[in-house]
């Protein structure tokens, strides 16, 4: 077993993100963080927080429904409510190196009712 628990790690990522606290993203991911999704297939470090971090702490909460580790990796299924009580899931792909996110691969497109 790692020294490193990279599921406790990768809850920091999303509370972070959803509490807009930059500085501890910062300590989160890796200097060369490569970010992926359909709108934005390749992003760096400073495409990701040019295009996605504007949108940092306008989620309300992520309850998670699975945290699963494999290898470096960490599959994260999430339900998302935002402040106005719509909701939608999401399922990211955290790669690591050590003890920093190395890559984000988002999977997106469910409105939950």
């Amino acid at each position: 077993m790692s020294a490193i628990d990279r599921t406790d790690l990768a809850r920091d990522v999303f509370k972070a993100f959803a509490a807009g606290d930059r500085e501890r993203i910062e300590s989160l991911l890796a200097p060369s963080l490569s970010f992926h999704a359909p709108p934005d297939p390749d992003l760096d470090r400073a495409g990701y927080f040019e295009r996605c971090w504007p949108g940092s702490g306008s989620e309300s909460t992520f309850d998670f429904a699975r945290i699963i580790e494999a290898g470096d990796e960490v599959v994260v299924t999430y339900n998302a409510t935002r402040k106005d009580g719509s909701r939608f899931r999401n399922t990211e792909v955290l790669t690591f190196e050590g003890d920093r996110v190395a890559e984000i691969e988002v999977y997106f497109g469910w409105n939950l009712a």
